[in-house]
């Protein structure tokens, strides 16, 4: 890059950044030149006017739910311009800093040290120490005593604000995220419990670390996380609703909705309807008393009398006495998943009619699960849908493996958290696997090694089609990921998945993460998914590469053919007569090329041309092109070279081909070579005056002999 435009970016970008300080510094400046004047004159209206505006746009950014790159420059900025606000607001009513308003300026300093970042508002109490220092330097007259006392007092309701109001703001935050933070663990807990979630929680709770919530992906965790809300929360309702309706038909004391906890073995009491003040929430074992009967039998249990006092599980006998109390099991499929408990003072047995209730509801309470269980379950198919359609147009977009690769780990991103990400190709003629691809810090070393087919994870999902470890659980002392010389970083989840294409493997894609069981059936079935489209993907984007190397480069030698040569050559002298550089062209011609095929056959001739090619591709410079035109002629292409400089390449050219041996049946072959040279400014700056320029030369040394180089001049015009 030019570093006049470099140098421009630079500036423009430092010139953004600091936009808003330099204006709070020029502002500050202009406002301790104008003194008491200020608000005398149209530009101090100008200047307030700019201040307003550039104090609306900082506010705004800093109450949007966005955070900045740099929120302590915003602060920083803010509070210096709310400082200069009201300095300006001071200055212009009477008495100067002496007047009556100037107790704001300990308000705004008091803000500061409350809302501001630390830096920001050390910085911006010592900007308004300093502007004021400044005001009485240049021009306002007061005592020096006076500029102490507002410093020391600036620096006073400052600390102070800092200490007491800061604290107390830190406090309020505290105490708010963790009321919050535990409504979310009970909701969490709930919908663990209704199975919901996967036993972490993990489906639709945390499928994206926390930290990316709140990224533009991080949509669909939040929906989620509401989603979950409102299902636990109409589970709450529907189960209230009929534990409401059950107490007041039976005339019980208390129902309630004990769920099996599948995390503890315990039962929790998640829905209670009570007459009573007070019901007992902690656990109860499920393999002692009334539950264990009940649980085991997978019918309703009844006591009553004295068996119930001594069985009673919602009203302990010191707060009330408990003449009957049931338990009817919640089954599905034949698994209990929870109790219905309901009791009453008066004692004796429930009626059929009573029984065929108390069934019905443990029914109805099953099903309402059931249905909220359903429909997360469907909502959690719409994400994943949407998340795959994502991923799924990232990868069309991709047009090599570079970007392909890229995609496929950006998408997987979306279904779980992992810290380590890489990409293996298997190259299966010489049965080895290369890393292409490493996302993780301290694995950049592995990148481009390859290893043989071997014992280890990526070279059995190969060999098996089937992803591996089971569980995506990593032991690193028993199982090896790459080979006994290549190890990724230790994670205690790591999952190896085939990339697919037609029951063909193409490679792997390894994802590591630090959390334990990140892997669960319903993320690997879905990266299952996501590896056969970027297989997919990575099939389409190496046949386009294909295409392109069989549209661009001539099949004997791999160099460019004629098409891509003249379309590349345009373009460089293009650039050349922009930026005012030589360009030369070469043209080689192998002598007596018809002789070589008569004589040793055709198949020595391309071993003669495959040769030169070689030859070519090994002389030339990166920024060089060489491309075969047809038969045994070869055209290269010199950028920012002279004359004489293309005519040293062309002479190393010929002097080398000279000197190689071509090993044939019938014996040892050498064969010369003639090069025509030309260069653009002398010759012509379009490319058929060029080539035919050095055609010309080409054929001055034919003429005078072959195997000899040959730099064009005005007086080969028109000899070919």
């Amino acid at each position: 890059m030019d570093p006049m435009v470099r140098l421009a970016l630079a500036w423009q970008q430092f010139f953004a950044r600091s936009s808003g300080t330099l204006l709070s510094l020029g502002l500050g400046a202009y406002l301790v030149w104008r003194g008491r004047s200020i608000g005398t004159h149209i530009l101090d209206w100008l200047a307030a006017c700019v201040l307003v505006l550039s104090l609306a746009q900082r506010m705004t950014r800093r109450l949007s739910r966005l955070q900045p790159r740099n929120a302590a420059r915003l602060d920083f900025e803010l509070f210096t311009q709310i400082g200069l606000l009201v300095y300006a607001i001071v200055l212009h009513l009477p008495g100067d800093l002496q007047g009556p308003a100037y107790p704001l300026v300990y308000v705004v300093a008091m803000l500061a040290a409350a809302f501001a970042r630390p830096v920001a508002a050390v910085a911006s109490v010592a900007f308004l120490v300093a502007l004021e220092t400044a005001l009485v330097w240049f021009g306002i007259e007061t005592e020096p005593l006076d500029l102490a006392l507002h410093a020391g007092l600036i620096l006073t309701f400052a600390s102070l604000s800092l200490w007491v109001l800061r604290g107390e703001i830190n406090r309020v935050r505290r105490l708010s995220r963790e009321r919050i933070d535990g409504e979310l663990s009970r909701i969490k807990d709930a919908a663990r419990s209704y199975r919901l979630v996967d036993g972490a929680g993990r489906d639709l709770l945390v499928g994206s670390p926390t930290s990316q919530r709140l990224s533009p992906r991080g949509q669909d965790a939040r929906d989620v996380e509401r989603m979950l809300r409102s299902s636990v929360e109409e589970i709450k309702l529907a189960v209230g609703f009929a534990l409401d309706l059950l107490r007041r038909s039976l005339n019980l004391r208390s129902a309630a909705l004990l769920w099996l906890d599948s995390s503890t073995g315990n039962l929790l009491t998640r829905e209670v309807s009570t007459e009573l003040s007070e019901v007992p929430t902690g656990p109860v074992d499920p393999g002692e008393g009334i539950a264990a009967a009940a649980l085991a039998s997978k019918k309703p249990v009844c006591l009553s009398a004295r068996q119930a006092q001594r069985a009673a599980i919602l009203c302990p006998e010191a707060q009330a006495p408990t003449g009957l109390v049931c338990a009817a099991p919640l089954l599905e499929n034949g698994l209990a998943r929870g109790l219905l408990v309901v009791d009453r003072e008066p004692a004796g047995r429930l009626s059929a009619p009573e029984q065929e209730l108390l069934e019905a509801i443990a029914g109805f309470v099953l099903r309402a699960v059931n249905n909220e269980r359903l429909f997360v379950q469907l909502q959690r198919a719409k994400v994943e849908q949407g998340k795959l359609y994502r991923a799924v147009d990232l990868l069309s977009e991709a047009r090599n493996e570079v970007e392909v690769i890229e995609a496929g780990v950006s998408s997987a991103r979306e279904f779980t958290a992992f810290q380590f990400a890489a990409v293996t190709l298997f190259r299966r003629s010489e049965r080895s696997h290369e890393i292409c691809a490493i996302s993780g810090v301290g694995s950049e070393h592995l990148v481009g090694r390859s290893f043989k087919h071997n014992g280890g994870l990526v070279s059995m999902v190969v060999a098996n089609q089937h992803p591996l470890p089971y569980r995506g659980d990593y032991d690193p002392q028993r199982q090896v990921v790459f080979s006994h010389e290549l190890t990724p970083p230790e994670f205690p989840s790591l999952l190896v998945l085939p990339l697919l294409v037609h029951d063909r493997v193409l490679g792997t894609i390894v994802l590591g993460s630090e959390e334990r069981h990140a892997f669960g059936d319903s993320v690997r079935h879905t990266l299952e998914v996501l590896a056969r489209h970027i297989a997919v993907s990575l099939e389409n984007a190496r046949m386009m590469k294909r295409l392109e190397d069989l549209a661009t480069t001539d099949g004997l030698t791999g160099l460019l053919n004629k098409r891509a040569l003249t379309e590349t050559a345009r373009q460089k002298l293009l650039a050349a007569a922009r930026f005012k550089k030589p360009l030369s062209l070469l043209i080689c011609d192998i002598d007596h090329f018809k002789r070589v095929n008569d004589t040793y056959g055709h198949d020595v001739g391309d071993l003669v041309i495959k040769g030169l090619g070689e030859l070519l591709r090994r002389v030339k410079r990166e920024t060089d092109n060489v491309g075969r035109f047809g038969g045994e002629e070869f055209v290269v292409v010199c950028e920012e070279t002279d004359l004489d400089g293309a005519t040293l390449l062309a002479e190393r050219i010929r002097s080398e081909l000279e000197t190689t041996t071509f090993h044939t049946p019938e014996g040892p072959l050498r064969v010369t070579c003639s090069v025509g040279v030309a260069q653009d400014g002398l010759a012509g700056r379009e490319w058929e005056t060029l080539f035919r320029a050095a055609d010309e030369a080409l054929y001055g040394s034919k003429r005078a002999g072959r195997n000899r180089v040959t730099a064009w001049n005005q007086s080969m015009r028109g000899a070919a």
